[in-house]
């Protein structure tokens, strides 16, 4: 078993930054990819960015440029650094973790006003 717990989430104004934080424990050797995904109300979740064990990146198209996904490996701990923030940003932000199994944390909320 792997147990994510996520921290960085809040309210902030439309331009403005975030950092996630998604610490692993657990069966971490299981693991090949961190991720961290998103949903907002009355959506499916979508992907944000990704990133595996030897630091290949991916990210959706609509944060290219504004989001950063990093992992300190001897923490076990992925990163999102969210720039350049906008209104439809807002969603409830999950970390992800998979291997032999999909794992998920509770869920952080990130609210941008405009």
């Amino acid at each position: 078993q792997v147990q994510l717990v996520e921290s960085g989430g809040g309210l902030v104004q439309a331009g403005g930054s975030l950092r996630l934080s998604c610490a692993a424990s657990g069966s971490i050797f299981s693991i090949n990819v961190l991720g961290w995904y998103r949903q907002a109300p009355g959506k499916q979740r979508e992907l944000v960015a990704k990133i595996t064990n030897s630091g290949s990146t991916n990210y959706a198209d609509s944060v290219k440029g504004r989001f950063t996904i990093s992992r300190d490996n001897a923490k076990n701990t992925v990163y999102l650094q969210m720039n350049s923030l906008k209104p439809e940003d807002t969603a409830v932000y999950y970390c992800n973790a998979d291997g032999l199994k999909r794992y998920w944390g509770q869920g952080t909320q990130v609210t941008v006003s405009s």
